[in-house]
């Protein structure tokens, strides 16, 4: 037989070409995913402008607060000190005192009132607390300078232990000046066109050198101390 009649084996037959396999497709499943995708995504966004604007306003509204009303921080200070009695007992450590403070404090804003609804000073030494005197509440008009009386009378067990405490005691006995510590604990409210914001609760931190004034005579002055606020 030739090959010029039969011309199809001139070259390779492999049949007739095998169509692609038909993926399989759940009807219905990618729509939904897709769906739901899109719509986890709109509610993301939604969400994230509405803090961002919400953030924004806030902070937009406390600066603008504090442009117009420049508040100005509370000032207290210690004006005056008398100690007249400051004996301890080294053998059954009984501290006998007797003091007396002058605080001034001030509030130099223009528009902002001070509810003091809680006062309590105490005071210590060494560490160690010897006396608390719990004092009246009040209201602090704006601009207003007030000034409070806090006395410490009484006895109390003070225990020094250690020889740098007992060394530090007997040091301002010898020098007849103490370094007494007093602080002062509030609870107050501020009050602005007639708006009273919640309670905060500072405290006062005074470090004061007090003389001892013995039968009329003082050992040395005292000098004005400016108190630390602790929010």
């Amino acid at each position: 037989m030739s090959t010029a009649k039969q011309p199809h084996l001139n070259g390779a037959y492999y049949g007739p070409s095998i169509p692609p396999p038909e993926s399989y497709h759940r009807p219905g499943r990618s729509s939904d995913c897709d769906c739901c995708g899109c719509l986890c995504g709109c509610l993301f966004n939604l969400i994230f402008k509405i803090l961002f604007s919400l953030l924004l306003t806030v902070g937009l509204a406390a600066f603008l607060f504090w442009l117009i009303l420049r508040p100005n921080r509370v000032r207290f200070h210690v004006t005056d000190a008398q100690l007249t009695q400051f004996d301890l007992n080294t053998t059954n450590n009984l501290l006998r005192y007797d003091l007396a403070l002058n605080l001034t404090i001030r509030n130099p804003n223009k528009h902002i009132g001070i509810y003091y609804d809680r006062l309590e000073a105490r005071a210590f030494y060494e560490g160690q607390r010897f006396a608390a005197a719990p004092l009246t509440r009040f209201y602090q008009r704006k601009k207003n300078t007030t000034v409070l009386s806090i006395p410490f009378k009484g006895e109390n067990v003070v225990v020094l232990n250690g020889d740098k405490r007992l060394s530090a005691y007997e040091s301002d006995k010898s020098s007849g000046t103490y370094d007494i510590d007093m602080k002062l604990y509030l609870r107050v409210r501020f009050k602005l066109r007639g708006v009273k914001t919640p309670r905060f609760k500072p405290k006062i931190e005074c470090d004061l050198k007090v003389p001892l004034d013995s039968n009329g005579k003082a050992s040395g002055s005292f000098e004005t101390k400016k108190c630390g606020l602790d929010w």
